[in-house]
């Protein structure tokens, strides 16, 4: 799978894992140089609490369009170490 925002790809894995229709992909397959951190913080009762990052790539900030959850709840353990992506950016087979 691949993600990708302003034609750039922002990640690649094969190795990715569905929940909720989200691929979460593995954090060592984003490009952390497309990622910078926001404040934002959203609660999920099943998930835990999630943080965000903006994606940005050449210049241009989709802001909270990346998204993790740092300590899962056990229910969710599986997206440990994990990132996923909405607002614009595309999810494809690669």
């Amino acid at each position: 799978m691949k993600a990708t925002w302003n034609d750039t790809v922002i990640a690649q894995s094969d190795d990715t894992v569905v929940v909720e229709g989200n691929h979460y992909f593995p954090a060592h397959a984003v490009g952390s140089e497309f990622l910078q951190p926001s404040d934002t913080h959203t609660h999920c009762p099943w998930k835990g609490d999630a943080s965000y990052y903006h994606v940005v790539v050449n210049g241009e900030t989709n802001k909270d369009a990346a998204w993790y959850y740092p300590s899962p709840k056990d229910a969710a353990a599986e997206i440990k170490d994990r990132i996923a992506f909405w607002r614009g950016v595309k999810i494809e087979h690669s």
